[in-house]
């Protein structure tokens, strides 16, 4: 959206020292939160029990005054943008487990007529278009409802790539400390076959090579036969290995002589992974966009787009510095196609293979990354839903889109499966300085008075009707309290993580409550991409029972991408069908 207001910068990290900050909530206030939030979820010995250890949280010799009074004074220190400023790093750069998969998201693109070098090649120019255009600040800052967003996150689009730590991952990114200006990379790598390649898309001058000269390197890497030995034993696999391990690898690759290798690909503007088949639908795409050849792909990296043998196309996203609106905003730019108009270099673009150099160690650590992740990916079961009903039918209906979605879940979710049970929903918090999201909990007291009375036979229909309002108003109530700041879970897990960052392994009894355990025990993980250029939006389960429910909500259309672990996949298969049966019903309920 263009700025119009004269109040708001329009460079585009033109506002974000006139962002408000992100408020920190008081002690009280945040555990208050914490009880009305896990309550529907406990039983009354499990209440009481979680009320008793909040109880000691807030006494007065608890550790927790201390440090709630260590977070304010860091919230207040120069150079801290947020109270979360650490909390960021630690929640994503601190997971142990593999990020792909388990934490990457992905972006299955709208149709397009174009084949695959032509699609790859107008989306790899449209992204060095944008680049060009952030170096200069000229992409226009977000302003929604009257209130610019945080574009920090922007600045971690190109030559992003997260790099793997024994106890701690960090990101190699441009903006930083010891790299405090744009990216100045030239070069993407190309993922072909299991093999990457350099390949120049700018010139020596800085200027942009077109799609058509694109569209030749791409014909060209693919003619080049110069592909590896054993797929088997691609590095691309190594990106799949849990944290720690992927940390030795590394060291590993580098004592082996593949310093310059890791650098070409971590330096790269993003990569661009081209496949040589065509999906055999929309479910097999996306299962692709979210694993796949995990030989072709760098899953570290922060930008990486898919193209298939068809054209298909879409984007794997590694997590830590990016969120999905801000890969939304990005993505609607690059398939609006609407490029500044540049004089292009003379000539072809550069390329050539990134060799690896791999001893047998190397290469059986990469065979066994890859068939552990192959068994993985297996392992979890996904489905598709969409229906022909959009916000606009919800708005028709007097409803909030998000909220009638939220509240089809859960009716869906305790007929499929008995129980009501932990759902997260994100919420976008960029109106605050470096915001990035909030932790929501969906299930209420309402919610369980919805699920229940929808089912009871002696009630009528406008006390279902009655219920499911009361419900969505709370929905829509909690998430702009959500918005405003006002949420328990990310205040409660940031004061436990200073206690553990000073290397006290014991947490306050508040930390093994179950309310806290339960409440954070996912049934049901859900986050939205609204945009006309996105068919489908997803990303794995959050637990062993858990179902990722990643939706796209568009004016006249609602596309779900399901995933849970395989030996619950028949779980989620009914849950997919009661959904389809409690849509049906709830628009019936609202306009009888």
């Amino acid at each position: 959206m263009i700025v119009s207001s004269p109040e708001w910068s329009t460079r585009t990290f033109g506002n974000e020292d006139s962002l408000p900050r992100v408020p920190l909530p008081a002690l009280e206030d945040t555990c208050r939160r914490f009880i009305e939030w896990c309550t529907p979820l406990l039983t009354p010995d499990e209440l009481a029990r979680t009320e008793a250890a909040v109880a000691d949280f807030l006494a007065p010799d608890s550790p927790a005054h201390e440090l709630q009074a260590t977070l304010e004074a860091y919230d207040k220190s120069e150079g801290v943008h947020s109270w979360l400023d650490t909390f960021w790093p630690y929640r994503y750069l601190g997971r142990r487990d593999r990020i792909a998969l388990n934490a990457n998201f992905f972006f299955l693109f709208r149709k397009s007529p174009l084949g695959q070098v032509e699609r790859a090649a107008e989306l790899v120019a449209s992204a060095v278009d944008y680049k060009l255009k952030l170096d200069d600040e000229l992409v226009p800052p977000v302003i929604l409802r009257g209130r610019p967003q945080s574009m920090v996150q922007h600045k971690y689009l190109f030559s992003s790539t997260r790099i793997p730590g024994q106890v701690l991952d960090s990101a190699r990114t441009p903006y930083s400390t010891d790299r405090p200006s744009p990216p100045d990379a030239r070069h993407i790598v190309v993922f072909f076959r299991d093999t990457p390649f350099r390949l120049d898309v700018l010139a020596p001058d800085g200027r942009p090579y077109d799609p058509e000269q694109l569209g030749a390197g791409l014909r060209s890497i693919m003619k080049t036969g110069k592909v590896v030995d054993d797929a088997a034993a691609a590095v691309g696999h190594f990106t799949t290995k849990a944290r720690a391990e992927w940390a030795s690898s590394r060291e590993a690759l580098l004592a082996a002589g593949n310093a310059e290798a890791l650098d070409t690909i971590e330096t790269a503007l993003f990569c661009l992974c081209l496949e040589d088949f065509t999906p055999a639908d929309t479910q097999e795409a996306c299962d692709n966009l979210l694993h796949g050849d995990s030989g072709n792909r760098w899953f570290d990296k922060a930008v990486s787009f898919l193209v298939f043998a068809d054209g298909t196309a879409g984007i794997n996203v590694e997590h830590c510095e990016l969120d999905g609106t801000t890969i939304l905003g990005f993505t609607d730019a690059l398939l609006s196609q609407e490029r500044t108009r540049r004089e292009a270099p003379e000539g072809v673009p550069a390329f050539e293979p990134v060799e690896f150099v791999l001893n047998d160690v190397l290469r059986e650590d990469a065979r066994a990354a890859g068939e552990s992740f192959a068994a993985y990916a297996n392992a979890t079961a996904t489905k598709t839903v969409s229906f022909e009903f959009g916000a606009d039918r919800a708005k028709q209906l007097g409803m909030s889109p998000d909220a009638f979605a939220q509240m089809a879940y859960q009716l869906a979710h305790k007929r499929a499966k008995g129980l009501t049970g932990a759902t997260y929903e994100s919420i976008a918090t960029r109106q605050y300085r470096n915001g990035r999201t909030e932790a929501m909990r969906v299930v209420t007291p309402e919610v369980l008075a919805f699920v229940a009375v929808m089912d009871d036979p002696d009630a009528s229909v406008e006390t279902r009707r009655t219920a499911f309002r009361a419900a969505a108003a709370k929905h829509v109530a909690r998430a702009k309290e959500c918005q405003a700041g006002d949420a328990p879970e990310q205040h409660l897990w940031e004061l436990q993580l200073i206690q553990k960052r000073r290397g006290v392994e014991e947490s306050p009894a508040l930390y093994s409550s179950p309310g806290w355990l339960v409440m954070r025990d996912d049934y049901l993980s859900t986050s939205s991409a609204p945009s006309q250029n996105i068919q489908y939006f997803g990303f794995g389960s959050t637990s062993p029972q858990c179902v990722g429910i990643a939706y796209v909500l568009l004016p006249d259309r609602w596309n779900i991408y399901l995933s849970t672990p395989r030996h619950v996949a028949g779980e989620m298969y009914r849950f997919g069908d009661e959904l389809t049966r409690a849509v049906g019903e709830l628009q019936d309920l609202l306009a009888g």
